[in-house]
């Protein structure tokens, strides 16, 4: 596979990979907890992978202090990113938030960082099971 230099990508690019990665990861999670049914599989992921999801959980990792300062910079070259694209039943800022999610997420995977990727996708395995992004 060619390696990609996350370091010179846009913020969007970088979240077109994450939105990649963090889909996959939510899908292999769900499927792992044993459900099987297509329709119980897509209204679950919801909760993880929409833009109000997104939103809710960088809320928490804000709480948290959970982003070390290079995920935070990844995370603002996302959601500052210009982007032609409008934002589907939600506002402007929810999006921008949710593709700066995508973009962390993209810098963590193309950088290597396996073990902190899967330390923080844990974590917001957490975040969502417990419930605790109903509350944002």
């Amino acid at each position: 596979m060619e390696q990609l230099d996350y370091e010179q990508m846009n913020g969007l690019s970088l979240a077109y990979i994450g939105d990649a990665i963090y889909e996959l990861t939510v899908r292999n999670h769900l499927v792992a907890m044993g459900l099987t049914k297509v329709n119980d599989l897509q209204k679950k992921s919801r909760h993880y992978v929409s833009a109000k999801a997104h939103a809710a959980l960088y809320q928490l990792m804000e709480d948290d202090q959970l982003l070390k300062e290079n995920e935070l910079a990844y995370f603002k070259r996302g959601r500052n990113a210009k982007s032609y694209t409008k934002a589907k039943n939600t506002n402007v800022v929810v999006y921008r938030i949710s593709t700066g999610v995508e973009a962390m997420i993209g810098y963590l995977y193309l950088s290597k960082q396996e073990e902190r990727l899967q330390t923080i996708m844990e974590w917001i395995f957490d975040q969502v099971e417990s419930g605790r992004t109903n509350n944002v």
